[in-house]
């Protein structure tokens, strides 16, 4: 199958448009950023090449614009679109792409992550350099483990919203 994969360009841990797995797979992928027209760039690809599938990483970083051209490509064009990111920030609200995402999608399967006490983490709690909770920032601060834990509600409450 011909998949097509986009990522975030401003999360660029792996390289420039690379999305990567913790165990060590990579593979290359168009960019979007604020202003990227997904369904004119696919548009574009179809009529040079097969596209069965389209992978979005990063997905909470889309517009609702985005998420809305994602829909007509689903609707109108009939390529399934996968896409994986975050609900919510370090500081329990949605990001604009999730909101949208979750508002729109034909099907959502929460891949579940556990808390340190064992619970299911629904939370992401930002950490300083000396691993203290932050309660307070931008929106977006791009990291991985070295600067975001999931916790549970309780936990996270505890650390975030005390």
């Amino acid at each position: 199958m011909s998949v097509v994969l986009f990522t975030a360009a401003l999360d660029n841990r792996f390289g420039e448009g690379k999305i990567a797995s913790r165990i060590g797979l990579q593979s290359d992928a168009y960019l979007f950023d604020q202003d990227f027209d997904l369904e004119d760039k696919i548009n574009t690809l179809l009529q040079s090449q097969k596209v069965d599938c389209i992978f979005i990483d990063e997905a909470q970083f889309l517009t609702k614009n985005q998420v809305k051209q994602l829909t007509n490509i689903v609707d109108e064009l009939n390529i399934p679109v996968l896409a994986y990111g975050l609900r919510t920030d370090f500081l329990g609200d949605t990001f604009s792409g999730s909101r949208y995402l979750l508002a729109w999608a034909d099907k959502i399967i929460e891949l579940k992550t556990i808390c340190h006490c064992g619970r299911k983490a629904n939370f992401v709690v930002r950490l300083d350099p000396q691993g203290n909770a932050v309660s307070e920032g931008e929106q977006i601060e791009v990291g991985g483990n070295d600067k975001y834990q999931s916790m549970c509600r309780q936990h996270f409450k505890q650390y975030v919203w005390s």
